[in-house]
């Protein structure tokens, strides 16, 4: 069986969802919520939160999980700082931008788009809600 890192990255590189979505849809089970309702929160949220190329939409997708997960305003921006501090140390930064059809982190190259994702679950995973 696929792990949920795996699927979230299949969801982004086949092109059916955006980073957001993919983690949205990939962890729609620890929300409450389906996955036709949580892939249409995740809507706006493509090419770095809402096409400006700014933060990373998994990461988005990861807080707006994480937060319904846990239902708790402190936990959920003490997890939610885990989460970013993660994709930090494994990617080099937070934002990203999109170049000639090349995701990049801002400040470092990644070499396939769905990596984003995958990274972002890996932050996930480590913040106790499971996968």
């Amino acid at each position: 069986m696929e792990s949920r890192k795996e699927l979230a990255a299949e969801k982004k590189r086949c092109g059916s969802h955006n980073c957001t979505q993919s983690v949205l849809c990939t962890y729609c089970d620890l929300t409450g919520l389906d996955k036709e309702t949580i892939k249409h929160a995740g809507n706006c949220f493509a090419a770095g939160m809402g096409n400006g190329e700014g933060t990373c939409g998994s990461i988005v997708g990861a807080g707006i999980v994480y937060g319904l997960a846990v239902r708790d305003q402190a936990k959920a921006v003490k997890g939610m700082r885990q989460i970013m501090e993660k994709f930090q140390e494994r990617n080099g930064a937070t934002c990203r931008m999109f170049v000639n059809g090349t995701a990049y982190i801002i400040g470092r190259r990644r070499k396939s788009v769905p990596l984003c994702s995958y990274n972002d679950s890996h932050a996930f995973d480590l913040c106790a809600i499971g996968t």
